[in-house]
């Protein structure tokens, strides 16, 4: 069994120094870039958490502003999916009532786990992202609900671009 020891020096040393700085300076940017994301987003009126959709599908994929922009792609057709989840539910509700629910999820789910293995479309995380934002924003007109959450999340994977490549130059 191995023993665990803390180093005795009470100071650090020029690379723990250099460690603690970046480690500082990469969490202040990430922080600002999100402030400034939640503050556009707000001027916009649009919805913060809306918003954190985008970052959030933005790292998801972090490794290329390439992959990141297909993460974005199965986001958006994740909101598009909820759509048709939407109105799935509405037309068979009538007849099966609580059950069109179940049915539609089972075809949504369907959809985005089957687009696993498909270039550019393959993100399922973010498919699902898609359809949580839809279904939580709720709208009362997709149409408008749609664009809102095109909209904040496109902010959001503005600003998870910008902060990799801000951390990069800074923080690294």
């Amino acid at each position: 069994m191995a023993e665990h020891t803390v180093p005795p020096s009470a100071h650090p040393t020029a690379a723990t120094t250099k460690s603690r700085s970046r480690f500082v300076r990469f969490t202040l940017v990430a922080a600002v870039v999100a402030a400034s994301a939640a503050l556009l987003s707000e001027g916009l009126g649009l919805h913060a958490w809306a918003m954190f959709v985008g970052w959030i599908v933005w790292f998801t994929r972090p490794t290329s502003a390439t992959l990141g922009l297909h993460s974005m792609v199965s986001l958006w057709a994740g909101l598009l999916l909820a759509v048709a989840g939407h109105v799935i539910v509405g037309v068979l509700a009538p007849a099966i009532g609580q059950a069109a629910l179940p049915v539609a999820v089972f075809v949504l789910a369907c959809v985005a786990v089957g687009m696993r293995t498909t270039p550019v479309l393959d993100n399922m995380l973010a498919w699902f992202l898609g359809l949580v934002a839809f279904f939580a924003l709720h709208p009362d007109n997709v149409l408008t609900g749609v664009l809102t959450l095109v909209a904040a999340s496109a902010i959001g994977a503005g600003a998870g671009y910008a902060c990799q490549r801000l951390q990069r130059r800074f923080a690294s």
